[in-house]
């Protein structure tokens, strides 16, 4: 059986008397892409510099590629990492930050680097204090990845990054996952992590409240439609519905929420005149909302 290319085991991280992250149990496996989420203060980052040994847990353990992290440096040359706070060196160039940082690794891929660079429209020879929010997000991205790392650890990798660069972020990450690398990824952004990952945990107050597909998740938290109809809605047809919650009537105009299958509610507009659907689609915090207000955890 294949070792995971990242695990923990009941990691546990407290700061004194305050939580971090407790009795956290995951296992990432070879070549997918991992996301990561949960509102602010859940244990996100905590968890990525635990993994990283950048701080030590109160207790449990965590393995990269079936290694203990814990003093493991040598871990460190197989792994790529973009914190959510990047500090840059203010008086260098981004060419000297990034040869500053491949020195680090013992040498890359010169030619590699710069192609990364022509893809994110990032230009080296700027000092790095005259640099944007988002170019500077350019740089901590070429790092992350210029040495061509097994796995790599982004937390919020998109921040700054304008439309067409995220995209090209995307196939970054699709050419990865193609040569069997393994991406973990913290984002607070839904149609990023619909795009980008093959599964998801979210996590709740340092707690882990679900490991699952992104479809499982979206599944899980309801949607909001809006049925316009060409004559005025008759309320009473939808009321007794499953999964309906939230429903009123203004008009032609019919609004509700909808948790699981959206086949009934179909099927009773279709005996009515349609004019007009619209579905709002949830956003991150109404998927959060629906695994902490969901009652009983579920982890797949």
């Amino acid at each position: 059986m294949q070792t995971a290319a990242l695990s923990t085991e009941h990691l546990t991280k407290y700061y004194g008397k305050q939580r971090g992250v407790i009795d956290l149990n995951l296992d990432v496996r070879h070549g997918e892409v991992f996301g990561f989420l949960g509102p602010n203060g859940a244990g996100k980052t905590t968890t990525i510099r635990l993994l990283l040994d950048l701080i030590r847990p109160t207790s449990g353990t965590a393995m990269i590629f079936g290694a203990a992290v814990k003093g493991n440096h040598d871990l460190r040359r197989r792994l790529g990492y973009l914190p959510g706070e990047y500090a840059l060196y203010d008086n260098m160039t981004g060419a000297e930050f990034l040869k500053f940082m491949g020195n680090l690794r013992r040498g890359v891929d010169w030619h590699f680097v710069e192609a990364l660079a022509e893809r994110l429209d990032c230009r080296l020879s700027q000092p790095i204090r005259s640099l944007s929010h988002g170019n500077k997000q350019k740089l901590g991205l070429i790092q992350a990845f210029m040495h061509r790392p097994q796995l790599i650890l982004l937390d919020e990798p998109s921040s700054g990054l304008d439309p067409l660069m995220q995209q090209e972020f995307y196939r970054m990450i699709d050419e990865v996952k193609a040569d069997g690398g393994t991406i973990f990824i913290s984002s607070h952004v839904l149609p990023e992590v619909e795009r980008l990952c093959d599964r998801v945990a979210i996590i709740r107050e340092g707690r882990l409240a679900a490991v699952e597909t992104v479809e499982a998740i979206k599944k899980r938290a309801l949607r909001r439609l809006e049925i316009h109809f060409a004559h005025p809605a008759a309320g009473e047809a939808f009321a007794q519905l499953p999964g309906i919650r939230d429903l009123s009537v203004e008009g032609n105009i019919l609004r509700c929420a909808v948790a699981g299958s959206l086949d009934a509610l179909v099927k009773t507009a279709a005996q009515f005149t349609v004019v007009n659907l619209v579905s709002h689609e949830p956003s991150l915090e109404e998927i959060f909302l629906a695994y902490y207000n969901g009652g009983d955890n579920h982890v797949a």
